[in-house]
């Protein structure tokens, strides 16, 4: 190594130019002489590398994507305009201090500079008839919550109250794990007295819907005060949740916090209508950016209706009516209700429900965090920047290069009764107002820190948590040795046993009265290793016995009451649907006291018989279980690979067992950060760098991402190619 080398790769001083530079995977990395045109650069690029994406997360923000998406954008759509997901972002970036507010400029600007070039090279702009307009200072505050506000499943409450409604208030948490809407993650810290550097390994992966751009951006942001590599959110200025300085690191899971409310109003029409002011921030339609597309057309009714309060009197409700203009289709109206607890999601005749949510409340997304993560040399300096966190609530890893550790929680939680967790609550109770902010725990890492969404640090501020199957897995390999490397970290990153299988394949043996095949069945089940290989056929067809229980499960009289089509809004769906609820609590169900009806075995044996009837050449387990990745204008040539591992694997590929073996969340990113050289740290992301479709480094990382193999971190700039300007 020469003497004007760093341990990172680099060269001290100013190695290169300022400018755009790519490996060899089209990754970009930044450099800037200071942190504002290191914003503008970040925005920029962003812009050109994901115009399509940023777009459509924009206007998916202010609720006017059905413009160009057409009508399966509106529910949507409807959503972000009832919740005021843009109007929320504004008041935040109102609220930012000013050198936050400054550095989000930046990257505004360097996102309008790019836009237009951008989206001329993406053809699914000219194919809608959307055009990019310039964005406002608050975008990227409107991105960050309509990325997350559903992150910790509020809409879970309004299952709930249809469980207790029709198996009794002790159901209530029958349903209890992480299913089909909830975001979650691995993520393991190695201190440096087990691994072979002794240094300090920081690893794991962001479980979420898999979209095509991919939801994360591998990115490198350099300027005199910083030089750091991480994982970006495109849309959104540094790096949040994933990044490396070189002297420090950090990584996040979601804590399965429960930090939003849902309250049942009580609402009628005003006594005296119109001539009310509008509540503080509420702006005329004249001062709103609207882009040609009418995100509030100027129809405010004033408080001419009004929702009994906690103290027994009727307060006012602000309402006033939006427009959705829909491509192919006529505009939909909506009303936007807000009372003084929060916007209202859900109105029907039945039912008005508001939600509570911290930004909101608050006026603080915790923005002042990000710029603050990215100049941390210390684990202090990150544990000090995450006091400023906000939305969403996580468990974060960090290390240094001083032997630093830190294992936290981070994020804002109201105070306030248990019941608010569990369920809608009513609004005209001062019982259930919220009361200030809980504290966030720490704690010491001791061997390992391990954080996989299960019941540990975050336990007090949550009710729902992941069954504990990856963490212990990840615990279990992580004690295998001593003597840890990043390169190894891929054995931990591809685990496919499958633990939640054992409590269904217990059930096996005491079954008598088999059929021949069934039989047979039973014994191939019994005798397999309990692994989603992506080669295994075993795998296959355990998933296929699986899915015929869920069915019958769900088929059950006991769940008549659950089987309907939900009435709430259909954004809320996914998490309302009865066969994908069985399918993910479907261990905790075969276990359960509260279903004393429901002859688990007749079920089972059914099941298996079903199975070895309808069991035709077995397949491998990657050829039934393909990636299908959402996008906004979906690829009708585009090609999926197969997939190894399941829901409760390390490799957690989620299918929906009982509707089907395709994966919609997976690893959205796989990171390995090495405190000890920095340049020996690893990552991959699903597709690739560049967000346009055909493009070489569209998906280039696919193959790879597939096989749960990593791509080399590159510091060195002199191995880098230097983009014209």
């Amino acid at each position: 190594m020469s003497s004007r080398t760093t341990t990172d790769g680099s060269t001290p001083g100013d190695p290169a130019p300022d400018g755009v530079y790519r490996d060899a995977w089209g990754i970009p990395h930044l450099r800037a002489r200071d942190h504002l045109r290191l914003a503008h650069a970040q925005g920029r690029v962003t812009a050109l590398d994901r115009a399509w994406q940023v777009e459509v997360e924009r206007h998916r923000a202010r609720g006017t994507s059905a413009a160009f998406l057409g009508p399966e954008a509106v529910s949507w759509d409807r959503f972000a305009r009832q919740a005021r997901l843009d109007d929320t972002a504004r008041r935040c970036h109102e609220a930012l201090d000013p050198q936050t507010a400054a550095w989000v400029r930046a990257y505004v600007d360097g996102v309008n500079d790019g836009l237009a070039e951008g989206a001329a090279r993406d053809e699914r702009f000219a194919r809608t008839g959307h055009s990019p307009t310039p964005w406002e200072p608050w975008v990227p505050l409107a991105v960050w919550i309509a990325t997350h506000v559903l992150f910790a499943g509020f809409a879970t409450k309004l299952w709930r109250e249809r469980v207790a409604r029709a198996l009794g208030d002790d159901a209530v948490t029958l349903f209890a794990t992480d299913g089909p809407g909830t975001a979650g993650s691995n993520g393991w810290l190695v201190p440096g007295e087990r691994t072979a550097t002794g240094a300090a390994i920081i690893a794991g992966d962001p479980h979420r819907f898999i979209e095509d751009p991919g939801v994360y951006q591998q990115i490198r942001l350099s300027c005199p005060e910083y030089d750091v590599i991480g994982l970006a959110v495109p849309g959104v200025p540094g790096l949040a949740h994933f990044g490396h300085t070189g002297s420090a690191a950090w990584a996040i899971t979601n804590a399965m916090a429960d930090y939003q409310d849902l309250y049942v109003e009580r609402v009628r029409p005003a006594a005296v209508t119109g001539g009310a002011d509008r509540p503080t921030g509420d702006r005329p339609a004249e001062d709103r950016h609207t882009d040609g597309v009418h995100a509030y057309d100027g129809h405010d009714d004033g408080h001419d209706v009004e929702a009994l309060g906690p103290d027994g009197t009727w307060e006012p409700v602000h309402r006033h009516t939006e427009t959705i203009t829909v491509a192919g289709a006529d505009p939909v109206t909506v009303e936007v209700l807000e009372t003084a607890r929060g916007p209202v999601v859900v109105h029907d005749t039945d039912t008005t429900l508001s939600l509570r949510y911290p930004p909101r409340v608050r006026r603080d997304l915790g923005f002042a965090a990000l710029p603050a993560l990215l100049r941390a040399r210390t684990v202090a300096d990150i544990d000090r920047a995450l006091d400023r966190w906000a939305e969403p609530v996580n468990v974060v890893h960090a290390a240094d290069t001083q032997g630093g550790l830190l294992h936290r929680v981070a994020g804002a939680v109201p105070r306030r009764d248990p019941a608010n967790r569990l369920r809608p609550v009513p609004a005209w109770d001062g019982r259930y107002a919220w009361r200030g902010w809980a504290d966030t725990p720490a704690e010491p890492v001791q061997g390992f820190a391990v954080m996989a969404n299960a019941r540990g640090i975050a336990s007090p501020l949550g009710v729902e948590f992941a069954p504990p199957h990856r963490a212990n897995r990840i615990r279990e390999l992580l004690s295998g040795s001593a003597d840890w490397s990043p390169k190894a970290m891929a054995d931990i990153h591809r685990d496919t046993h499958l633990a939640s299988a054992q409590p269904l394949l217990a059930l096996l043996p005491g079954l008598d009265g088999l059929s021949p095949a069934a039989a047979r069945l039973r014994e191939r089940l019994l005798a397999w290793d309990r692994h989603m290989d992506p080669d295994s056929t075993d795998a296959t067809v355990f998933s296929a016995f699986r899915a015929a229980i869920v069915r019958r499960f769900a088929a059950d009289p006991v769940f008549a009451g659950l089987a309907d089509t939900p009435t709430a809004p259909e954004v809320f769906h996914p998490w309302l649907y009865l066969v994908p609820r069985v399918g993910y609590a479907l261990e905790g169900l075969l276990t359960t006291s509260l279903l004393p009806g429901v002859d688990r075995a007749a079920h089972v044996r059914a099941a298996l018989e079903e199975t070895a009837t309808a069991r035709t050449a077995d397949a491998p387990w990657s050829q039934v279980h393909r990636l299908t990745p959402w996008s906004a204008f979906p690829d009708p040539d585009a090609e999926w690979p197969g997939l190894g591992g399941d829901h409760d694997c390390v490799n957690a590929t989620s299918s929906v067992p009982g509707l089907t073996d395709l994966a919609a969340r997976a690893s959205a990113a796989r990171y390995v950060w090495d405190l000890a050289r920095r340049e020996d740290s690893l990552w991959v992301v699903p597709l690739g760098a560049d967000g346009v479709t055909g493009s070489p480094h569209h998906r280039d990382q696919l193959p790879l991402w597939a096989r749960c193999e990593l791509v080399p971190v590159v510091t060195d700039w002199a191995r880098l190619t230097k983009e014209s300007a």
